[in-house]
């Protein structure tokens, strides 16, 4: 899919599937993603090192193999936000959002980018913009881009209202390992207390007429956020993916293999990737 796919798609009432690049770096893994059966993938920025160039490379890539670029970007800061745009990126997901006002000015440049300074708080506080023409032609440049808010702690939950009311806000993002631990039950996702905050997220969300993304590591808890009204879709990442991937074709092959030599050949295997 591409951006404006993406878009129609969620505003239609459908639902869009994707997962997270943290660790991979070579531009050719967008290749292997092409055939993947995802429509979009956010590319990790937040707790992943990668240069300007790398991150444009990959977006263009992506894009290539139809797959839609979003970038997560490191921190909520409106100008990280005309970075993600300038590189490319389809969507941009603002992440630990709390506070509305920053909400407001990272929703303003994905809306108005390249407009700076004066005139962009303009635009964004009055509408006022140098001419008709000008808005006509910031409108259309943006017209496929979509602006992700990270809500993953309890003061972002209780400003939830407030962020809802920002015009131009696309979608919202729940990060449960940020969420869990400012809870006070990390990584605890059986736990009703976590589910309660994200049902009451996602209603209040779509009721707003926006989808929400849930980043779930596992199948029963990617369908319990389904379950939930996530239509966002965000699955695991590419390290559990590949790691999963791994221990289940090894381990295939070592009880085969066993079968053959008449010896245990198997391994303890474990879940090593860190959840951010």
């Amino acid at each position: 899919m591409n951006g404006g796919q993406i878009k129609e798609t969620l505003n239609d009432g459908g639902a869009v599937f994707g997962f997270m690049i943290s660790a991979s770096r070579n531009g050719k893994w967008a290749v292997t993603l092409g055939g993947g059966g995802i429509d979009y993938t956010i590319i990790d920025t937040e707790h992943a090192q990668r240069s300007r160039e790398e991150l444009a490379d990959l977006v263009l890539i992506l894009k290539a193999n139809n797959v839609s670029p979003i970038i997560r970007i490191p921190y909520p800061v409106p100008h990280y936000v005309a970075m993600a745009l300038d590189a490319g990126a389809d969507g941009v997901l603002v992440p630990y959002c709390e506070d509305p006002q920053v909400v407001r000015e990272c929703v303003a440049v994905k809306n108005w980018h390249p407009m700076k300074g004066d005139y962009l708080d303009r635009a964004a506080s009055t509408g006022v913009f140098p001419s008709d023409k000008t808005r006509d032609y910031l409108a259309a440049r943006h017209k496929n881009h979509t602006i992700i808010i990270g809500i993953e702690s309890e003061p972002g939950y209780e400003n939830l209202d407030e962020i809802l009311k920002v015009e131009g806000l696309d979608a919202i993002f729940i990060g449960p390992n940020d969420m869990s631990t400012s809870l006070g039950i990390p990584d605890d996702y059986g736990n009703p207390k976590y589910w309660n905050v994200i049902d009451d997220i996602v209603k209040r969300t779509e009721a707003s007429g926006r989808p929400v993304m849930i980043h779930q590591q596992n199948i029963k808890d990617s369908s319990r956020a389904i379950d939930a009204g996530a239509r966002f879709i965000l699955h695991s990442s590419d390290q559990r993916m590949l790691q999963q991937a791994m221990q289940h074709d090894f381990g295939a092959l070592r009880e085969y293999t066993e079968k053959k030599l008449g010896r245990s050949l198997s391994i303890e295997v474990e879940d090593t990737v860190e959840t951010i």
